[in-house]
């Protein structure tokens, strides 16, 4: 089967980079399910035979009901005919069974191969990707793939052998006739053609309005409050008739382009018949004439072989159409990983959790520096706070302590480990994090703070909401803790959401905490919550700390001005004031006034 599909790629698609797909999607999909595929092209077979065998019994109705006082050969006629159609269906349906079985597992493992995929990537590949891009590529590229090998192996097999074995018939029962029916094929086939070329730009630009309709959504749901606040329900209601106006032109375009086969195959076949019906009254080549029944026979073969004829001038059509959804899946499963796991690493033993910088640099894709020869010491159970101005590197060291990105010079270690040795699982489980743009699931309370420590019993979650002044509020919701809290804790205020983000890091229990402006967003009475949570919560801990305002980290155990991703000032309060520059504005600037 399978070297039987390859030597047939070069008759589905027009250049090599394709076939090559094509190759791969199949190599990839089938063979895992190779009992049902196997099965299905048996039940097409049958398919196939008992369609020309109906073609053939018509000869034998004709010619029997015309026989009537040979009762046998009518009952074996009758017979046959039932046992045919009853073959037919049986095999009918289980071909559609298996062969959708074995198409749904495949759109489910795609996807679930693309996510995954999504998953081994670093933050950098999204922050380059928009989601619309990514969520199309992960929902229809799998469907598309679907469809081009339901397409190829219904065609290789059910169509090919039905209009083989009618083409028999045919032959069979009236070979002159044949002949000149046959030249059908290479004029449809010549039409087929010009329409191909089409087909692919106009699915490029089809599903490039699909990502538009997506995005349109997703900023619709995300960015409502500035949606209403600026009155852009008109430019939104704009861009979204122009994208579904898009999508919708270029499916009639695609409809048009499929079924302009149909007006091409009928005219064609029209003709002839008509042509048949013509030399059918002549004896070409005399002879003894032909019965009524083998003319029977030879129109219904004709007719019949009509449907698998245009379904064949149609498949390249339909692949051209999901062959641009397979090069969208594969392009996105050949992204190189932007972050690498080490081949054997490390698994980071329990430690104070001390973290060093090494002379380290880094930049994003636009190449500018944002880190430059940065050495640093995060002491083992202390507070360290990040302050200075916006783009001084901040959040980059949150970052690179997360390992969402690596550093381009120098190294970061922990416990005395470079963490680009270190497995990811034990990474993470070092490190808790709050951040200002605090993400929840939509999903219970529970669950929310419980994903810290999926293990851990209930009493223990009340326990972390506890310290972190979220167990009042939670108490009073509809549901206490079972409560669910909508898209992105839709239903809580920001207090409430960053006090479940605490929470979760309490739950966690990590030596180091990184915080990243937790508490920038928030009013003074929730701010006063939450710092009071970040107070038990630091105890003992390497608490990293990213803050604009200074009353949040003005008792921390050292604090480093950073600007320009250099460290200018670095020692604790009373230091930086006494012989600072940098900080002493800032301080002066925030508190003193």
């Amino acid at each position: 089967m399978a070297s039987l599909l390859k030597n047939w790629l070069p008759a589905f698609t027009k250049n090599a980079r394709d076939n090559s797909l094509l190759w791969r999607l199949l190599r990839d999909s089938i063979p895992e399910h190779k009992t049902k595929y196997f099965v299905a092209i048996l039940a097409m077979i049958v398919v196939a035979g008992t369609t020309a065998s109906t073609a053939w019994l018509m000869g034998e109705i004709v010619d029997a009901m015309t026989d009537t006082g040979n009762r046998a050969r009518v009952y074996w006629v009758a017979g046959a005919v039932a046992l045919t159609f009853m073959a037919k269906g049986i095999a009918s349906f289980a071909q559609a069974v298996l062969m959708a079985r074995a198409g749904n597992r495949i759109v489910a493992e795609k996807q679930t191969t693309l996510y995954n995929r999504l998953l081994k990537q670093g933050v950098g590949f999204f922050s380059t990707t928009e989601s619309s891009d990514i969520l199309m590529r992960v929902t229809n590229s799998a469907q598309r793939a679907r469809m081009v090998i339901d397409t190829i192996v219904t065609s290789v097999v059910r169509d090919t052998l039905t209009l083989i074995g009618l083409i028999c018939v045919m032959i069979y029962q009236q070979p002159v006739l044949s002949i000149v029916s046959l030249v059908v094929g290479p004029v449809a086939l010549w039409g087929v053609q010009k329409i191909l070329a089409r087909v692919r730009d106009v699915m490029k630009q089809e599903l490039k309005s699909l990502a538009e309709i997506i995005k349109v959504v997703q900023e619709t749901s995300t960015g409502v409050r500035v949606i209403k606040t600026f009155a852009l329900e008109g430019v939104m209601r704009d861009r979204m008739d122009q994208a579904v106006r898009s999508v919708e032109r270029r499916n009639n375009k695609i409809v048009r382009l499929e079924n302009a086969t149909a007006p091409l195959m009928d005219t064609i076949t029209g003709l002839a018949i008509a042509s048949v019906v013509v030399l059918s009254s002549v004896n070409l080549f005399g002879g003894e004439p032909s019965s009524p029944g083998q003319l029977m026979s030879f129109v219904t073969a004709f007719l019949m072989a009509y449907e698998p004829a245009k379904r064949l001038m149609r498949m390249r059509v339909k692949i051209e159409h999901g062959m641009v959804g397979v090069r969208l899946m594969f392009e996105l499963l050949d992204k190189p990983i932007t972050l690498h796991e080490a081949e054997n690493p490390v698994v980071l033993a329990d430690g104070p959790g001390h973290v060093t910088f090494d002379n380290v640099g880094f930049s994003y894709t636009d190449g500018k520096s944002i880190i430059r020869d940065m050495t640093l010491d995060f002491p083992a159970g202390k507070t360290t706070a990040l302050v200075g101005p916006s783009g001084g590197g901040k959040s980059t060291i949150l970052n690179l302590i997360l390992r969402l990105y690596d550093p381009q010079e120098g190294s970061i270690r922990i416990d005395d480990v470079d963490i680009r040795e270190a497995s990811f699982a034990s990474l993470r489980e070092k490190i808790s994090y709050v951040g200002q743009d605090t993400f929840l699931f939509s999903s219970s309370v529970a669950e929310n703070i419980r994903i810290a420590r999926p293990d851990a019993t209930d009493d223990e979650v009340v326990s972390a909401a506890r310290i972190a002044h979220a167990d009042e509020f939670i108490r009073d919701m509809p549901k206490g803790y079972q409560t669910k809290i909508g898209e992105n804790g839709a239903f809580l205020s920001g207090g409430q959401r960053q006090r479940l983000a605490i929470a979760r890091a309490v739950l966690k229990d990590a030596p180091i905490l990184v915080l990243d402006e937790a508490t920038s967003a928030l009013d003074a009475n929730s701010e006063a919550l939450v710092k009071s949570a970040l107070d038990q919560v630091t105890q003992g801990k390497t608490t990293i700390v990213v803050a604009h305002r200074l009353s949040t980290v003005i008792h921390a155990d050292q604090i480093c001005y950073l600007e320009d991703g250099r460290v200018v000032e670095q020692g604790t309060r009373d230091e930086l004031l006494s012989k600072g520059e940098k900080f002493r504005d800032l301080y002066e600037m925030q508190l003193l006034e």
